[in-house]
């Protein structure tokens, strides 16, 4: 069986700059790997650099690009420089999202290209690169969304541009499965972080708060160490997602 640890593994995490991606970024270099950091536009570029010097603090090798992700060739590009900066990516991370709260009837066309572009286009590509470049006995991995497994209004575009990934996920974990490498989706409840708050009244946030364990949303903190386990121990796992999220929901 092969080493399934992160000391001296090369992580690339999309999404890394702030918030879930970069608490994760934070955690794999304490626990001693490398790590490429993906952020999307100019406004996380501070969050990124930050993210990038505690990383070096940690002990570890960090890198970090900017890109769009819903173009697949910025997709075949970030693991590329990945790799030449860091050598062979062994655990690829996306945690990027795009939420979005409006009635079917409200959505324009633009908004819906917009939401699957994100959620599911460059989560698409994003596998299909780290399937092309990981080392073998690699982990990829995606957070989703708790949605999922909900029955609920004004979510049509994200959950929905969502939950190709699931069908993305069993699918690669078959295809890559020869080669030693699992394949996983994290589904987190609402979060607390800006992300959420942006779309919901504090109405909403009281009743989703009420959902889950100890009246409370889900924390980055709860998040990041089942990745750290995914990429670990956990690598057993495979073709599934992970619904992580206090009891908000599940199947």
């Amino acid at each position: 069986m092969a080493e399934h640890t992160l000391k001296g593994k090369n992580v690339l995490i999309a999404g890394g700059a702030k918030n879930l991606g970069g608490l994760i970024a934070r955690q794999a270099a304490e626990a001693g790997a490398n790590v490429a950091i993906h952020y999307n536009s100019d406004s996380s570029r501070a969050d990124a650099e930050q993210t990038l010097a505690a990383i070096e603090a940690a002990g570890g090798k960090g890198v970090m690009f900017q890109a769009d992700l819903t173009v697949p060739a910025n997709v075949t590009r970030l693991f590329a420089d990945s790799e030449a900066a860091l050598g062979t990516i062994d655990i690829a991370v996306n945690t990027v999202g795009k939420v979005l709260r409006k009635p079917i009837v409200e959505t324009t066309e633009d908004e819906y290209d917009s939401m699957f572009d994100v959620n599911s286009k460059a989560a698409y590509f994003f596998i299909q690169e780290a399937g092309k470049n990981l080392a073998d006995g690699g982990k990829i991995i995606t957070i989703v969304t708790a949605l999922l497994a909900a029955f609920t209004d004004g979510y049509s575009t994200y959950a929905g541009g969502k939950s190709p990934v699931e069908h993305f996920t069993r699918a690669a974990a078959k295809e890559f499965a020869d080669r030693g490498i699992s394949v996983t989706a994290i589904a987190p409840g609402p979060m607390d972080t800006p992300f959420f708050y942006g779309q919901e009244t504090p109405e909403r946030v009281e009743f989703h708060k009420s959902q889950g364990m100890g009246n409370q949303l889900t924390q980055i903190e709860d998040i990041a160490p089942i990745v750290r386990f995914l990429a670990s121990e956990g690598w057993w796992i495979t073709g599934q997602t992970i619904f992580a999220n206090g009891g908000y929901t599940t199947r």
